[in-house]
């Protein structure tokens, strides 16, 4: 099916774009890598009056050190992110979750920021950002505030980004050292995630020092497995006390019943994968 018409605007700055963005009004969207976005114009779910591409923004590309703080602009596109030396270096989790992401044609194309953005709850890179206690820069008329994690994913398809903002930078502490890795159920090869696992540890003279888990797809939003965590810190890394504390997985979660499972299932799924995923962190 073709799009309905739209006016087509591609700014060179984030200014501009916001300004763009913020003129056009609440008929407007803003493209990324446009891999979301683009199936649903091409299904009429969304007629916007004009599409504001921000593929030609130097700024929101790259991947920086700050101190302390890995920077990632968010038109960053998970083929960059995958092969950065320093995401590998300092924010391993992510680089493993976006290793998993679709195709490789779609990871070229596909962003960072695209993807947290359109808070898909099946989607792979937000119980990551999550769970590595990101931080969303956003842009509007207003200036640019900072918007943890915990407070940006709101609901099924939906983020804090007010009328008139755009996603610019994403702030990670640096996890220099912390094994990681995201433990990822789907039916088939490039689907969605029915449940997956993002963890992240350090240890310590055999023993668990920090933790950090994020669920996808059990909930409307990422979850954080807070229980998990706290389980896994200041036990030995024996594959004894990783199950232990998986089971706390499914703690305050939420998930759905749909045609690829149901509730109890997703509940398993997050306690099975969660010890599948620590278990393999702490391999690598």
């Amino acid at each position: 099916m073709i799009p309905a018409a739209f006016d087509y605007v591609a700014p060179t700055t984030v200014d501009d774009a916001v300004r763009a963005l913020s003129e056009a009004g609440e008929d407007a969207k803003v493209i990324a890598g446009g891999q979301s976005l683009l199936p649903v114009l091409r299904m009429r779910l969304a007629a916007p009056s004009k599409l504001i591409d921000l593929g030609r923004i130097p700024e929101l590309r790259g991947v920086r050190e700050d101190g302390d703080t890995l920077v990632i602009g968010a038109m960053t596109t998970h083929y960059e992110v995958q092969r950065d030396p320093l995401v590998r270096e300092h924010a391993l989790l992510l680089a493993c979750a976006t290793d998993t992401v679709a195709d490789p044609q779609v990871r070229h194309r596909g962003t960072l920021g695209g993807s947290l953005a359109h808070a898909d709850p099946a989607g792979d890179l937000l119980a990551p950002a999550l769970a590595l206690d990101a931080e969303l820069v956003v842009s509007g008329m207003d200036g640019r505030r900072a918007v943890p994690a915990t407070e940006f994913f709101t609901d099924f398809f939906e983020t804090s980004l007010r009328p008139g903002e755009i996603l610019c930078e994403i702030r990670l502490p640096k996890y220099t050292g912390w094994s990681a890795h995201y433990e990822k159920f789907n039916r088939v090869a490039q689907a969605w995630s029915i449940v997956a696992v993002a963890a992240a540890v350090r240890v310590e003279n055999d023993t668990i020092a920090q933790a950090r888990v994020g669920l996808t797809n059990m909930a409307a939003t990422p979850v954080r497995a807070t229980a998990v965590e706290q389980a896994l810190i200041g036990q030995p890394a024996t594959p004894e006390a990783i199950t232990e504390a998986a089971q706390h997985a499914a703690e305050g979660t939420a998930p759905t019943t749909d045609g690829n499972a149901d509730v109890e299932y997703r509940q398993h799924l997050a306690r099975v994968l969660t010890s599948r995923a620590v278990t393999a962190a702490l391999s690598t």
